[in-house]
């Protein structure tokens, strides 16, 4: 399979049983699901059927340069904290700041990490520890911990808070983030210092779903962490799902499948299976009015036979801290643990 899934031409199957996993499509039938080949067909059947709500994603041929312009350093006694902006797409750059941790000579190669930003007007500040909120500071944090880290700005927040969804060409907020995220994973991967085996992406809410979206499309991450980030459809809100569908998000669950989550050709059991057998961390807090816990409880032991099927058990780790829609230290350094595992060189 491709490194990076764009565009795929399975039909999905069987709308409305998305919150079973032991089925795959094959023609007009569904089978059970007993080797990874099946699965492998009922992963592109869930990536096509992402895509019909979010929209096509397009080539990823003949790409612009990243061209990435430096307009401020920020130096510190662990990194170096760079303003940047890349070429996310002809005609439109996108802001981020990108930390590299300083250490000995030469520099060994790193592990890189992308941190994506919870809902905030400061954008990527938060993950910079510079918001009201205390446990949001994680790309500033593994940066410390001697990561390569690059933290975008959102659309439509940060210094993208002007964007203008209506001028684009993509028929969601969702696949332009996407999109603009794999381009930093293109950053990540470009640069000499970052080892490209260890490649994660880890968020808080709007950052926690988009973890997952990036970790679905691009094969490339291979460590996901997702902190108050999903919960089944049915489960979000008693299944209204209408948070979902503003610009930056997915307006296609209003305007095509009726805000019905029955009707949608997808659902977080999915995504966060289709990640499987890469590492997966969920930060599921008790108290989160967003995203319940018990929809992540429901859920996980549907994900794990995946895992289970790739002999990686120890890949998927779900936390439930007793907090509300947070991120607490406890949880926010085991998570790094769990990527720090991941990545270990394996003992000689």
């Amino acid at each position: 399979m491709p490194a990076v899934l764009l565009s795929l031409s399975l039909a999905q199957g069987e709308d409305g049983i998305h919150q079973r996993l032991d089925w795959y499509p094959d023609g007009v039938e569904t089978l059970p699901i007993e080797t990874k080949e099946d699965w492998e067909i009922r992963r592109a059947a869930i990536m096509k059927g992402f895509e019909r709500v979010i929209g096509k994603m397009p080539s990823r041929k003949d790409l612009p340069d990243l061209d990435v312009q430096v307009t401020e350093k920020v130096e510190t006694k662990k990194y170096t904290r760079s303003t940047i902006t890349i070429v996310s797409e002809e005609g439109d750059r996108l802001p981020c700041y990108l930390y590299v941790p300083k250490g000995g000579e030469p520099p060994a190669k790193m592990p890189g990490i992308v941190a994506l930003h919870p809902t905030h007007k400061i954008g990527k500040g938060v993950v910079d520890g510079q918001s009201e909120r205390p446990n949001r500071g994680y790309a500033r944090e593994l940066a410390e911990r001697g990561n390569v880290v690059i933290a975008p700005d959102y659309v439509s927040f940060g210094e993208l808070s002007d964007y203008d969804f209506a001028a684009d060409k993509w028929e969601s907020g969702t696949a332009k983030a996407i999109w603009n995220h794999v381009r930093c994973v293109d950053l990540l991967l470009s640069r000499d210092d970052v080892d490209g085996e260890k490649i994660a992406a880890i968020g808080h809410s709007l950052g926690g779903h988009n973890a997952i979206f990036l970790g679905v499309v691009d094969e490339r991450v291979k460590a996901v962490v997702s902190s108050c980030g999903w919960t089944p459809f049915h489960d979000y809100k008693e299944g209204n799902i209408t948070g979902w569908t503003s610009d930056r998000y997915m307006p296609a669950l209003r305007d095509k499948y009726e805000l019905n989550p029955d009707k949608v050709p997808f659902d977080f059991y999915e995504l966060v299976a289709a990640i499987a057998p890469r590492a997966f961390f969920s930060n599921s807090p008790l108290r989160d009015s967003n995203f319940d816990w018990r929809g992540v409880e429901k859920a996980a032991p549907k994900i794990r036979k995946i895992y289970d099927l790739y002999e990686v058990p120890r890949n998927l780790r779900i936390a439930y801290p007793d907090s509300e829609h947070d991120f607490p230290e406890p949880v926010r350094m085991e998570s790094f643990e769990f990527i720090d595992a991941q990545f270990a060189e394996p003992a000689p």
